[in-house]
């Protein structure tokens, strides 16, 4: 009988209710019992399956490889998932093929060795891969035109307050560059609707603010009011800044989730390293702040990946300074405790309630005292995944409007 083996009625009822599918085989590779779900996904009648070979549910190019494949389980059962990194594909009963993920375990009955497939139809997850996929393609060509379109209204503005600071008597030119300027402005709102049908809402408010300066820039540029010129022009490179950093943040995510992000190691000077982001920094800092750096380590370089450090110190400094007010500084401190170098970035900013902390790096989250200040709430989440690919560990410490305390441990000696 195909079901003698189950002896207990409370594992017989788990195993017709189970939401994935089970196939169980024996070493010869046939059906020995199959669960309601396994018979729905290959699109067979109750109890259709039993005595059937497995290999009659792959397409025919996989089966000789797969007989293989099982004797060498066979020899040496272990729970494993199948197929780590290539996709998995069967049959139904009408012959068409679909994606699946399949993970194998054992047990033994009566003596005899017994194999438990676990599948699941993975149909609806393929096709929204590739729809985000697509999308993400998308998303980066608009990114290259939008970067483009600004970078040459930027240059445009530059150069019209040049000619007013040096030509005001040349009111012919003045009055050719505004029609220019014009001209990029439409162009601005037409690639502003294109952005409106894929982007987030994160998007609109620093373009609104971009639009709103340049129609201000082209007002003061009749009158000769160059300072407010110049307010006007760092509003619009801050929030072109804030809408690159944005775009960089779905990026990151997506070669995450994808596994495309390789680690490099090299030697990397920390002190040089320390430096060099502070001082690209100190354009974006609000007044008043500074960046204090304290290196207290006998270890002046670390075997890591640079690129990878680097995002991770440049995210957390940047969110050190955004979060805190005027004239506060961001202090850098640099130790080891022989195993690990300790990296602490601290701010007296406005902290994180003690309700948020335990939300804190989960994508798209944003605590509830940051909700008029700009982000994707992506920017911790993935400052943690870069952390683990280094093998390394984020904590943190903060009380609300008190300011944080962010650690990052990473070890000294690299291992895989």
């Amino acid at each position: 009988m195909p079901h003698s083996f189950v002896s207990s009625d409370v594992f017989r009822e788990i195993f017709q209710s189970m939401s994935e599918g089970i196939l169980i085989v024996d070493e010869e590779g046939t059906i020995v019992s199959a669960n309601p779900v396994a018979e729905a996904i290959f699109a067979f009648e109750k109890n259709e399956l039993n005595g059937m070979t497995l290999e009659k549910l792959l397409p025919e190019r996989y089966r000789g490889a797969h007989v293989h494949m099982r004797k060498g389980f066979n020899a040496h059962p272990e729970p494993r998932r199948m197929g780590f990194g290539r996709d998995l594909t069967a049959l139904r009963k009408d012959g068409k093929e679909f994606p699946v993920e399949i993970s194998l375990s054992y047990t033994q009955a009566r003596g005899n060795l017994l194999v438990m497939a676990f599948i699941s139809d993975i149909s609806q997850r393929k096709k929204a891969e590739d729809a985000l996929k697509r999308s993400e393609e998308q998303l980066i060509v608009y990114a290259a035109e939008l970067e483009k379109k600004v970078q040459m209204r930027t240059e445009a503005l530059h150069k019209t307050i040049q000619e007013l600071e040096n030509e005001v008597s040349e009111r012919k030119k003045a009055e050719e560059e505004a029609r220019k300027a014009l001209e990029k402005e439409r162009e601005l709102n037409e690639l502003k609707s294109r952005f409106v049908s894929i982007a987030s809402h994160e998007f609109r408010t620093p373009l609104s603010t971009i639009l709103s300066s340049i129609s201000l820039i082209d007002q003061y540029k009749q009158k000769g009011d160059l300072e407010k010129i110049d307010k006007h022009t760092h509003r619009v490179r801050s929030n072109v800044n804030h809408l690159t950093g944005i775009l960089n943040d779905f990026l990151s995510l997506g070669k995450l989730e994808e596994g495309k992000l390789d680690v490099i190691r090299e030697q990397v000077h920390l002190n040089e390293l320390f430096h060099d982001i502070a001082e690209e920094l100190k354009a974006s800092l609000k007044e008043g702040q500074e960046i204090v750096i304290d290196l207290k380590t006998s270890h002046t370089e670390l075997n890591t990946d640079i690129r990878i450090l680097r995002n991770i110190l440049f995210n957390l400094l940047s969110n050190a300074s955004k979060y805190s007010e005027v004239n506060q500084p961001i202090q850098i401190n640099c130790f080891d405790d022989s195993r690990n170098l300790i990296i602490q970035i601290k701010d007296k900013g406005i902290g994180i309630p003690a309700e948020d902390q335990k939300h804190l790096f989960d994508r798209f989250f944003r605590a509830s005292n940051a909700a008029n200040i700009q982000g994707t709430g992506l920017g911790l989440n993935i400052v943690k995944r870069y952390i683990e690919l280094l093998n390394g560990q984020i904590a943190f410490e903060s009380e609300d409007s008190k300011g944080s305390t962010f650690t990052v441990s990473i070890p000294l000696t690299s291992r895989k």
